[in-house]
């Protein structure tokens, strides 16, 4: 990470915040339901991940955490962990009661049934910070419908793809794809496969889905602008004032993104539309 962030302030010693039998007892510690996207730190280990999965291990409830270059540790729910150099005390995450008839967080009437079998249709999108902000919006619709989101890792893949995938007009997949704009990459590749059948390729005009996020769910009035050339996540990072030496640190910056989004109004129109005609598209016609 970036020398100059410091989670603990200069003077670690001076609240030894990895001793746990002070930190068990520490009435500061807040409860905090664990929810997949939260990024804490285990204070034993000083491990620092993402909560990907929370659930019940030989009878007693863990939460799993992805770290460094995907790296997966499970802890104890409990106290002993930090979030933002504050001490928190893991809980499971409940369910909330909906007042009258609940919504999804795609903006969708949630239906009490069950997930269906998959589909052979697919949604592709490019890689795992797309998929992962479509599965934590639209993830409900998804499993109601049976479609499942893949991984593309990147546009120029599509041909490899589909080649495998061997699209019909029931077998179907649809594509989003980022910068999708006038004179790009992304343009010329689509426009070779816009007359196959069974195939929707769409995307949204930003160079990342980071920028798809609404600034404002970051108290920003806008994404900073990266020149041309640079990493887009790592110049966004920098310019945000955040950490951003290395892989570990992008994927703790969205992390940290993506915990922000909580309903479909955080997102812009543009990203809302592309992904609504795609789960129509995968969906409309199939006899599965």
């Amino acid at each position: 990470m970036s020398s100059s962030f410091d989670r603990y302030g200069n003077d670690v010693l001076s609240s030894n915040p990895h001793r746990r039998g002070d930190f068990a007892h520490n009435p500061e510690s807040r409860p905090v339901e664990a929810r997949r996207g939260l990024v804490v730190e285990d204070v034993d280990t000083g491990f620092v991940g993402e909560i990907v999965r929370v659930g019940k291990v030989a009878g007693q409830w863990q939460v799993e955490l992805e770290g460094r270059k995907g790296v997966r540790r499970s802890f104890p729910l409990g106290r002993g962990f930090w979030i933002d150099g504050r001490p928190v005390e893991l809980v499971r995450p409940q369910a909330k009661a909906p007042a009258g008839r609940a919504r999804t967080a795609s903006g969708s009437f949630h239906v009490s049934a069950r997930a269906r079998t998959a589909r052979e249709s697919r949604i592709w999108v490019e890689g795992k910070h797309d998929a992962e902000l479509v599965a934590k919006i639209w993830g409900a619709d998804l499993a109601l419908e049976g479609v499942v989101v893949e991984e593309l890792r990147g546009v120029d893949r599509l041909e490899e793809r589909l080649a495998e995938f061997s699209p019909s007009p029931t077998r179907r997949a649809g594509v989003l794809v980022d910068h999708l704009v006038r004179g790009s990459k992304e343009q010329r590749i689509a426009e070779r496969f816009s007359a196959v059948p069974g195939v929707l390729i769409l995307g949204h005009p930003y160079v990342d889905v980071w920028q798809a996020v609404r600034p404002s769910v970051l108290g920003l009035r806008e994404w900073p602008e990266v020149p041309r050339g640079e990493d887009i996540k790592v110049g966004t990072l920098k310019r945000l004032g955040w950490p951003h030496a290395d892989a570990e640190d992008v994927g703790l910056g969205w992390a940290r993104i993506l915990e922000k989004v909580t309903t479909y109004k955080d997102l812009e129109p543009s990203l809302l539309g592309r992904i609504e005609e795609l789960i129509d598209f995968v969906t409309e016609g199939s006899a599965e």
